[in-house]
């Protein structure tokens, strides 16, 4: 597939740092799934929200974490704020520091989006106890 063809060192400095945050698994299925439609889309994710931005040295993985678990309870978006629950474990953030985040969410973007972004969280949390 052309998305896995890229070879920018961009997109492959963006595929190393998604694959350790996401999972190779998932990232790997998603690149692979991706078709006519979706690649530039892939790329283009890959390539500078995960290699230019994450890949910045001005703030750590958690840190990069604890704001898209913010963001995208705001935004109100769960598929991906599974997602990045659970990037944000693999990135070293413990429940607790979750929870808190949750709790900041519920003052500033609304006491309905932190409470979808806990019950996320403890689907989250189940499947990662089995």
């Amino acid at each position: 597939m052309a998305v896995e063809a890229e070879g920018s060192e961009m997109f492959e400095k963006g595929l190393e740092i998604r694959r350790s945050v996401l999972g190779a698994d998932y990232v790997d299925r998603s690149i692979a799934s991706a078709d006519a439609f979706t690649e530039d889309l892939q790329r283009l994710v890959t390539t500078y929200c995960w290699g230019e931005v994450w890949g910045r040295p001005g703030l750590d993985r958690k840190t990069r974490s604890m704001l898209n678990l913010a963001m995208i309870t705001a935004l109100n978006r769960p598929h991906e704020l599974k997602l990045h629950i659970r990037g944000a474990l693999n990135n070293g953030l413990t429940r607790e520091d979750i929870r808190e985040v949750f709790l900041q969410t519920a003052i500033y973007c609304g006491v309905p989006a932190a409470i979808d972004a806990f019950r996320t969280a403890r689907e989250v949390f189940d499947e990662t106890d089995d």
